[in-house]
């Protein structure tokens, strides 16, 4: 099913309608052309990406894929897009961040996996529901869950230990197992070495604050609307701003907070399983990788980071072309080159134990076995409804830095910032 966002038919396709021309190229030798819009920058995934298409086309009688890089990661790929869209045009095969997948649905025209089976390949009727499990399709559903896309790239936040500062300090090195023993683990490291205890990621997103946030019980969005500023969201933000104020936290830019951690000058690192392979190659350390921490007594929830793969193609025989693709890098040895390539998590459910797959490289990498084992609590990155998707998680990483970097008010900054994103939302 197709869904036309309003920003489809503004400007100058107001003249024209909401007829986009789409594509409609063919290779000399006859094949469908299309395009696959992904994020992966070159030491981000961007080479395995070159790799995958350049096989894909080796191998395909009838599809040429030509892939294009998009800065800035998932919010620069939604804003090429509405580019596109308001001069009438579209890509093909789109990466589509999780938190952004209602400013999708909502803003482009799509076309589902399913549909496109459904219609053209019924030698495929079982293949969602046999490669994947439903927790991990549910990640790439709407609220009804109509399913927009299918999961690709899938993130997970763990926690990175020094277990040299750990062994120093008189700290268990097998590291804590809830927020509570970070606290306690990162006021410890700072009172007997003098070093950070902790450093939980601040990129252009909320992302790990998140994790935190839901697995104490909150919510960052809950019915449609902004729910963050819960009791439990509070004590989680709450605990966050106690740290960086007596320093056994550490608060800066991400590069620099994760490279602090690289140099040996952090005990621990919150963030996604995909820097384990930048981690591990240049940690001058004993290092370790552990699931992410829970909260005392209470149901650890893992928010899924990266994308999935979403069809916005005009024509039927771009959309079969666009699910020819898809299926390909769907394969398990493709997913296995994806996973080396990247550090993402595996999407499909079968891929870790055949041996075409990752049995042996998992096996060999610990490093990678925490993020896998915790999928089983994987819950979706929290999406915005409608028009405000991408103001609401700026203001998350406003009311984020307010908090952190300038001491304030926990409660009050964020009942605002809950408050104006609710405006918004209206």
């Amino acid at each position: 099913m197709k869904k036309i966002g309003f920003l489809l038919c503004i400007g100058l396709l107001f003249l024209a309608g909401c007829s986009a021309e789409g594509n409609n190229n063919k290779t000399k030798d006859g094949k469908v052309k299309i395009e696959y819009w992904h994020v992966n920058a070159e030491t981000q995934g961007g080479k395995t990406v070159k790799e995958l298409v350049k096989d894909f086309n080796a191998q395909s009688d009838d599809v040429y894929v030509q892939s294009k890089y998009n800065p800035d990661m998932y919010k620069g790929l939604i804003q090429n897009m509405m580019s596109e869209a308001a001069g009438g045009r579209t890509p093909d095969v789109v990466q589509i961040g999780w938190s952004f997948k209602n400013y999708y649905k909502d803003n482009f025209e799509y076309t589902s996996p399913e549909d496109v089976i459904n219609e053209s390949f019924p030698e495929d009727k079982k293949f969602i529901e046999e490669k994947f499990d439903d927790k991990m399709l549910s990640i790439a559903q709407d609220e009804k869950g109509e399913q927009l896309g299918l999961p690709y790239s899938v993130s997970s936040p763990v926690m990175f230990i020094n277990k040299d500062i750990l062994r120093k300090a008189n700290l268990d090195e097998s590291g804590p197992k809830t927020w509570e023993e970070v606290q306690t683990y990162a006021e410890t490291i700072r009172n007997k070495s003098n070093q950070y205890g902790v450093f939980i990621q601040e990129p252009a997103d909320s992302w790990a604050q998140q994790a935190i946030v839901d697995s104490n019980g909150g919510n960052i969005v809950k019915d449609g609307k902004a729910s963050f500023a819960s009791e439990e969201g509070v004590e989680a933000y709450q605990l966050m701003q106690d740290m960086v104020k007596n320093k056994s936290a550490l608060h800066t830019n991400d590069e620099q907070g994760q490279q602090s951690f690289i140099n040996g000058e952090v005990g621990m690192l919150f963030t996604t399983n995909a820097k384990q392979t930048h981690i591990k190659d240049n940690a001058k350390f004993d290092v370790k990788a552990i699931e992410m921490p829970g909260w005392e007594g209470k149901e650890k929830k893992v928010p899924a980071g990266g994308s999935m793969l979403g069809i916005t193609s005009d024509t039927k025989e771009e959309q079969e072309a666009s699910w020819k693709f898809m299926k390909y890098l769907y394969k398990v040895e493709n997913i296995a080159k994806w996973t080396k390539g990247t550090g993402y998590v595996p999407p499909r459910n079968d891929v870790v134990d055949d041996p075409k797959g990752l049995k042996s490289y998992v096996a060999e990498n610990e490093m990678m076995q925490p993020a896998i084992k915790q999928m089983r609590n994987v819950v979706p990155w929290a999406a915005f409804p409608g028009n405000s998707g991408l103001e609401a998680e700026q203001q998350l990483i406003d009311m984020r830095d307010k908090i952190l970097g300038e001491d304030a008010d926990v409660n009050q900054t964020m009942k605002e910032t809950q408050n104006r994103i609710n405006q918004e939302l209206d």
